[in-house]
């Protein structure tokens, strides 16, 4: 149950954020949407490789999650005209940026995810962005959905 009984009121009072451990589970299915949305650019885009366990494309998505989170935002504010000028198109070439340097962070980090060069990048840019919107369409709100 989210909330309890205000006797003061004589009504059910909602509690802020939600049950516990909630915006864990909305992270851990964010996590696993980016890895799976991952795998798939990997089976089908020639260029994207990884090498390793299943487990280690959670580390890669995570990686993933951080750059989109933290470098996107800047680099979106800074483009702002190129993306005007290109009427949003620019944004696809920030998403292949994006996935090259998840590629670069990983491969530093040792977690056998490479993207080799401009191409595979944008075309994988395109296959993550894709298969993400599906999946969170399909998982929800759950999956942390909100303000997209």
């Amino acid at each position: 149950m989210n909330g309890s009984w205000h006797e003061g009121t004589g009504r059910f009072a909602r509690r802020a954020g939600g049950e516990p451990g909630s915006a864990l589970m909305r992270l851990l299915l964010r996590l696993l949407v980016a890895a799976l949305a991952l795998w798939v650019a990997v089976q089908l885009v020639p260029g994207i490789d990884y090498d390793g366990h299943w487990a280690g494309l959670l580390g890669v998505a995570l990686v993933f999650g951080v750059v989109n989170a933290v470098i996107r935002p800047i680099l979106v504010v800074l483009t702002c005209p190129l993306v005007l000028l290109t009427l949003g198109l620019f944004i696809f070439i920030l998403n292949a940026f994006m996935l090259w340097l998840t590629g670069s962070l990983s491969g530093a980090l040792g977690l056998g995810f490479r993207v080799s060069g401009f191409w595979p990048a944008l075309v994988g840019g395109l296959v993550v962005g894709v298969v993400s919107t599906a999946l969170n369409l399909f998982v929800g709100k759950g999956a942390g959905t909100e303000g997209r």
